[in-house]
């Protein structure tokens, strides 16, 4: 895949998770009756929500990976042991 058309495609997907995350905010604060804060502060917020959720999946995805790497190395082992 073309690098430039990768990098085009990575941010439109960028912008539409801050675009969701900042409709979502603004329904939190009319559900809440709170004001909505301006433009700029509303946007920083977004992306700040969008980073933090993609450091949580990062995390979360870093633990399931390891958990299903000695899953299959237990299974392995067994079956070594099984075999003898």
């Amino acid at each position: 895949m073309d690098e430039r058309f990768r990098k085009n495609l990575g941010r439109l997907a960028r912008d539409a998770e801050v675009k969701l995350a900042r409709s979502v905010l603004r329904w939190k604060y009319k559900k809440e009756d709170k004001p909505i804060p301006v433009d700029d502060q509303l946007e920083c917020e977004s992306r700040y929500v969008t980073d933090r959720a993609h450091e949580i999946i990062a995390k979360r995805g870093q633990n399931v990976w390891t958990e299903l790497k000695k899953a299959y190395y237990k299974g392995d082992r067994k079956k070594e042991r099984e075999g003898d």
